[in-house]
């Protein structure tokens, strides 16, 4: 065996077959591998257990990553632990809605070298939530803060198209922690550097969190005042684990005017308020179009429908970005608009978005120091 073309997954499965669980079963014939994706000499493996044996698992999970990387042709391996159990329901949020006003409770994991986390996500996908995501990013950054992205959209990476970035991380000297790459003064992280553009994700969920966990965990952020994560669309098992799982600062809705996109812009919003994450505002996308020749508005989507909702919902609209061809084409080419034509109306529009999500994640931040502290004597 001698080149990255030969590996499968029976040959992966065949090398677990030396690997002892704690019951002393072989790896490979335990119902515990619930994942193995071999693509392009990496090689990915999922184990589920009860997060009970945590502990026990552990040197079981450290030797299948040495067994897999000792394989001829592997380039690299990862091996993770996951569970999949249901979510004990989510405490009472302090006060009737949680859109911001109060400080969220401790939660989920934190990230080493990063203040803040917070989260751009849409109730659907279409919405033109990663071109936010990037541009929002920017406009952090030309605000004076040191910002980084992590794309957590593991089926439908859009970074590293959306950055014109496509080598990929190097690692740190022991080789446990990657180190994001770098564009524009941003740190970035996606999935989409670890594997080529058109590989299908045939992943199942316990991969997929497992994937967005590592690429928080196991990369040498920071020091970083905001990491923008650029959410899966909808409201699903991974969207709800990430929501409770990691300590978000808030989250920043897009949607269209529409009133489908506006429907599932509310389950966004419900998302993350049962888990009493707060809601930084909404983002009404593709609000309207400019005619370049004529000058006319045409207001294609409808108009105004998320400002609309986000009053009814009671949380923050922060503004309104164009449907534009120059936003369009300066994204297929790497060169987000904020960075290729920051003077622009365009870019100008995500500047006003920035202005707003900043202001609500003083507040948030400036309700947690002042939340009362209970002293026994």
């Amino acid at each position: 065996m001698s080149n990255t073309a030969e590996l499968s997954e029976d040959l992966v499965r065949s090398t677990l077959a030396t690997v002892r669980t704690p019951e002393g079963v072989a790896l490979s014939v335990s119902p515990a591998l619930s994942g193995v994706v071999v693509t392009a000499g990496k090689v990915y493996l999922s184990i589920n257990i009860d997060p009970a044996q945590a502990r026990a698992w552990e040197g079981v999970r450290a030797a299948a990553e040495d067994a897999v990387k000792a394989v001829p042709g592997v380039v690299s391996a990862l091996v993770t632990l996951t569970a999949e159990r249901k979510m004990a329901p989510p405490a009472p949020a302090p006060h009737a809605h949680g859109h911001g006003h109060g400080a969220p409770a401790p939660r989920g994991i934190s990230v080493p070298g990063v203040a803040s986390i917070i989260a751009v996500a849409s109730g659907k996908g279409g919405v033109g939530k990663s071109t936010t995501s990037i541009n929002l990013a920017l406009a952090l950054r030309d605000m004076g803060l040191k910002v980084g992205l992590l794309d957590a959209d593991i089926y439908g990476p859009s970074v590293p198209r959306l950055s014109g970035v496509a080598q990929k991380p190097e690692t740190t000297a022991d080789g446990k922690t990657m180190i994001p790459l770098e564009n524009f003064g941003l740190q970035l992280m996606s999935i989409g550097f670890l594997v080529e553009e058109e590989t299908p994700m045939i992943w199942r969920g316990p991969m997929v969190m497992s994937a967005i966990s590592q690429m928080l965990k196991e990369v040498k952020w920071g020091p970083l005042d905001v990491l923008v994560v650029d959410m899966p669309p909808g409201t699903g098992d991974a969207q709800l684990t990430m929501a409770q799982q990691v300590n978000l600062a808030g989250a920043v809705i897009v949607s269209t005017p529409q009133d489908l996109a506006l429907i599932d812009a509310r389950r966004g919003v419900a998302m993350f308020e049962k888990v009493n994450i707060p809601i930084l505002g909404v983002v009404e996308n593709m609000s309207h179009f400019i005619c370049p020749h004529c000058g006319g508005r045409s207001d294609i989507f409808g108009h105004g429908g998320a400002h609309a909702e986000a009053d009814k919902m009671g949380v923050p609209f922060l503004g309104e970005i164009p449907l534009n061809m120059r936003i369009r084409e300066m994204s297929d080419a790497g060169l987000p608009i904020v960075v290729s034509d920051p003077q622009s109306p365009q870019a100008q529009a995500y500047r006003h978005v920035a202005e707003g999500v900043k202001a609500a994640l003083d507040r948030v931040t400036a309700a947690s120091k002042q939340a009362p502290r209970i002293v026994i004597e």
